[in-house]
């Protein structure tokens, strides 16, 4: 299936697709790929809002390329390690209250819900740079968090059904 099909029934069937995508095998490489797309994803959801701020923001303010550039090394350095790091925790966890899935698993089930959750990803960001802060940016951040942490647990409830085939991280 395409991504952006997979990303439509995720919205609808999160453990299935995620019972899906595990059914491949396990692939380090696409694992990284959906990682890498997400946070790519998500650092274009920021534009519109780094670019209010950097209109609005008064003079000696840093320009909007040097906002941008921060921003893409963060989204795409940082993010990533920092999400290897969260679903090695969860992973533990998971396996602490009774699961059985591997790390690979683990950190797919987070992947994948980054990348399924760009859709609201990108609309948060566009309330965030059109209309600014306020009611509106607070409804679409609460939807945002919903989303991803419905997503994400019931990926990651699947992810852990699956028996422990692999020996390491």
């Amino acid at each position: 299936m395409a991504v952006t099909t997979d990303i439509v029934a995720t919205w609808r069937h999160p453990g299935a697709v995620m019972r899906r995508l595990l059914s491949m095998g396990r692939r380090e490489d696409r694992a990284l790929a959906v990682l890498i797309a997400a946070c790519f994803v998500i650092f274009v959801a920021q534009w519109p809002r780094l670019s209010r701020e950097a209109y609005l923001a008064p003079e000696g303010a840093p320009p909007l390329e040097a906002v941008l550039s921060i921003t893409f090394f963060a989204m795409m350095m940082i993010w990533p390690l920092a999400a290897y790091a969260v679903a090695a925790i969860t992973h533990l966890l998971a396996r602490i209250l009774g699961g059985r899935g591997t790390w690979y698993s683990a950190r797919l089930a987070l992947f994948w819900s980054l990348l399924a959750t760009s859709p609201a990803w990108l609309f948060h960001g566009l309330v965030a740079g059109f209309v600014g802060p306020g009611p509106a940016q607070t409804v679409a951040g609460v939807i945002l968090l919903v989303a991803f942490l419905a997503i994400w647990g019931m990926s990651l409830r699947e992810a852990q059904r699956e028996p422990e085939a692999d020996t390491g991280p």
